[in-house]
């Protein structure tokens, strides 16, 4: 994944601008931004799903923007507020069956279609059980199994099904917002474990986050003048902070939906 010069914008101003990514195949990207640069606007543009306006990217060797639609067949969304969320009402199960039907009827080909139901049927509880091993979710620890709704889940579990849903198409780059959102300092160490092997399994991880792990590439939204500061870490953001952060980023993105459109 390869960046320079990388921009949106629309009537209300810049979403992101100047945006630098060098990454190899396999990396732990991590953005990193002050509240409202439009962190969650670069990845799902870094993904395909919204154009920019500025600059050039290459992700795996496509074009950004002439070549969205074939960043987006290999890409996938985890957890992005507002775009890419769980549903409260639905169960584990319900989400993963749901997921692997989706991915059946559009993410194969017309052959795959093709073939015997029985056969179908087994590579996707296939597909399923490689997702949530690739997740580190086993359904069975739940407090009611698979019948768990997302509302009982802890946001860690809740964080392990969505990446589990999304590595069900197995991407080639997996993006995550708000990563380490409403973690404790041990949930924040499993979450960045998850992602990290993730990564080293060969898959490129783009993640928002409020602060990196020592071993990610790091993403500056932040304005060009701020960054040749490193970020100040002293003094951990609360969590009173990391929620209105979020908050935030999730406004600028919808407002960066309704600007530069969505693909």
């Amino acid at each position: 994944m390869t960046a320079e010069g990388f921009g949106a914008e629309g009537p209300r101003g810049w979403t992101f601008r100047e945006v630098r990514v060098a990454a190899d195949p396999g990396s732990l990207v991590a953005v990193e931004g002050p509240s409202g640069s439009g962190r969650t606007c670069l990845l799902l543009a870094l993904t395909g799903r919204m154009r920019p306006t500025a600059g050039r990217a290459e992700v795996a060797g496509l074009v950004l923007p002439r070549q969205m639609p074939a960043v987006r067949r290999i890409s996938a969304l985890a957890h992005v507020p507002g775009v890419s969320e769980l549903d409260p009402a639905l169960t584990v199960a319900e989400h993963l069956r749901e997921r692997a039907l989706l991915q059946r009827r559009f993410g194969g080909s017309l052959r795959a279609l093709l073939r015997p139901r029985a056969e179908r049927a087994a590579e996707a509880r296939d597909g399923i059980d490689a997702a949530l091993h690739g997740a580190g979710l086993d359904p069975a620890a739940l407090v009611k199994g698979g019948r768990t709704a997302v509302r009982d889940l802890e946001r860690l579990e809740a964080l392990r099904l969505s990446v589990a849903l999304a590595l069900i198409s197995r991407p080639r780059l997996l993006a995550v917002d708000d990563a380490d959102l409403k973690l404790s300092a041990a949930e924040r160490a499993e979450a960045w474990a998850l992602l990290r092997s993730i990564a080293e399994g060969g898959t490129t991880v783009l993640t928002v986050c409020s602060e990196a792990p020592p071993d990610a590439v790091v993403v500056s939204t932040a304005p060009r003048s701020e960054r040749s500061e490193p970020p100040d870490r002293s003094e951990p953001e609360s969590e009173g902070q990391k929620a209105e952060e979020a908050a935030e980023d999730e406004e600028g993105a919808a407002d960066a939906f309704a600007e530069t459109g969505r693909s």
